[in-house]
Order: C-alpha cells, then structure tokens, then sequence
C-alpha cells in the first residue's frame, strides 16, 4: 500500500507519533545580524524528505527539504538536524500561560504526540515511519529569537526552569516523514541519562555534569563546553570548602548567564 495516499494508517489513539511536520516561513528577525528567521515553522500537509544535512555551514543546514536556516553559523548541521517538540509539553504550556499554542509555535520540525520527548536517552534511536531512524542529542537552549517570538516576560528563564526542551536530532538513516507516523524506540543505551537529565545539568544543576560529560552521543562542540563548566563547578566548591569563597554556589551555569549568552559554542538556539 502506497503510504503516501495513507499517512498514519492503522494508528490507534494513544500510540507514539508525529503529531505534525512544520517547515519554516521566513520572517524578518531584527534581534539578529542575519536579518531572516526561520523559526517561524507551519504545519505541512505531505510527505516531507529527511536526511542528514552536513555539517553546520557548508551543508543542507536542516534535516528536512523544504526547511530554511538562515543563521548558519549557529544552527542546524548534522547534530541538530531535526527539532521535536511534545504536544503534550504544549499543552503543559498552554495551562500556565492561559494562550493557545499551535503546533509548531516554538520553531519545533516535528510535534510528537504520545512521545515522552525530554525522558528520551540520549543517543537511542527513534524509527519515524518504514524508513527514517533519528537520534536524540540535546536539548534546545532557548535564545533571543525564541524571547522576541513568544513576547513572554523573561522566556529565556521561564522556558529552562520548567526543563522542557524538546529534543534535538541527528539523522541515522533517511527517509520520508508525514503527519501520523508511528514512532517507536528501537535502540536505548545502558546509560540513561535523558534530554531533561543533560539539560538540568547545563542549565541549572552543575552537580549534574560528572555524570553527563562521558555520555556517548554528545556533540564534540557541547562535550567540549560541558568540560569546561565541570572544571569550574569543581574549582567553586574547592573555594567554598578551603573558606576562600563564602557565600553562594559561584558556578556560572546558563541559568546564571540567561539574558547574557547561555549558548553552547557554535549553536546559540533559535
């Protein structure tokens, strides 16, 4: 049978899919050099081609055809080829900030349904459909495009506090990918340490990094800067215990640094 006549067929209510794929329309974005934004993402009705995109600037920059990045210095690329976010995590939202928010509002590729998004192990890997495998990676730090997008007071802080992600992804195997898809979990490391877990430790609970820096399936860039904060959280306690720094934990975590620069090198967030 021709799934393209027949998306989501033989889906029960209850079971793990994509809720919707979302491309980019351009928008004028004047909180950055580049001028164009594409985080403005709508819902589209076909089948939509997913394959690993190269690396950050010099390949297809996103995941899917038919998606725009315009920063390319800053997103996309291989290890942030595709953005999904939970419907569920929407309507979490949705309660708490009393305004309706439609599938693809947060600049998320793929809205999932059924999907535990942040509880996904980092480094497992998602089957999307017959053909398509993906791989979680990291979570989305949100930046300045996302604050001016969502003209909340102090987004940035609110959206990392609630440890609500989404997750980012890399494409193992490509394939097509359409409203209803079934998603299932083929593979998950003995690790287990989730998006929610990883984002927890580089947001707002250093005491969390020892166990995140080794994690297979990092990005190098973010292993990297995940390093470097573990060598300062533990250079702040060795200050607090020897009496030479009193007083409140100094780490610099990104929720300290929120509204400054809380980026990972190479991949400021949308």
């Amino acid at each position: 049978m021709d799934r393209r006549a027949c998306p989501g067929i033989g889906m029960l209510p209850g079971m793990s899919r994509i809720g919707s794929v979302n491309l980019a329309v351009p928008e004028r974005n004047p909180v950055t050099g580049v001028g164009l934004t594409g985080i403005v993402k709508r819902p589209v009705d076909h089948l939509v081609t997913v394959r690993a995109p190269g690396p950050m600037t010099a390949g297809s920059h996103s995941g899917l055809v038919g998606d725009q990045i315009f920063d390319i210095e800053h997103h996309g690329g291989d290890d942030r080829a595709v953005y999904a976010y939970a419907r569920e995590d929407y309507d979490w939202w949705q309660a708490r900030l009393c305004r309706r928010l439609a599938n693809g509002l947060f600049g998320e590729n793929l809205t999932t349904e059924g999907v535990d998004v942040n509880g996904a192990v980092i480094g497992e890997r998602w089957r999307v459909g017959p053909r398509l495998v993906l791989q979680p990676v990291f979570g989305r730090v949100p930046g300045i495009t996302f604050q001016r997008r969502m003209g909340e007071p102090r987004w940035m802080k609110t959206f990392s506090r609630a440890v609500r992600p989404g997750a980012y992804l890399r494409v193992l195997e490509p394939g097509e990918v359409w409203a209803g898809d079934p998603v299932t979990v083929e593979g998950r490391p003995a690790h287990g340490v989730t998006i929610a877990r990883a984002f927890r430790a580089f947001a707002t609970e250093p005491q969390l990094l020892p166990g995140l820096v080794e994690v297979g399936g990092l990005p190098d860039d973010l292993r990297e800067l995940l390093a470097q904060r573990l060598v300062r959280w533990r250079a702040s306690r060795g200050r607090r215990v020897s009496g030479l720094t009193p007083g409140a934990d100094t780490v610099p975590t990104a929720e300290r640094e929120l509204g400054v620069d809380m980026r990972p090198p190479g991949s400021p967030p949308l």
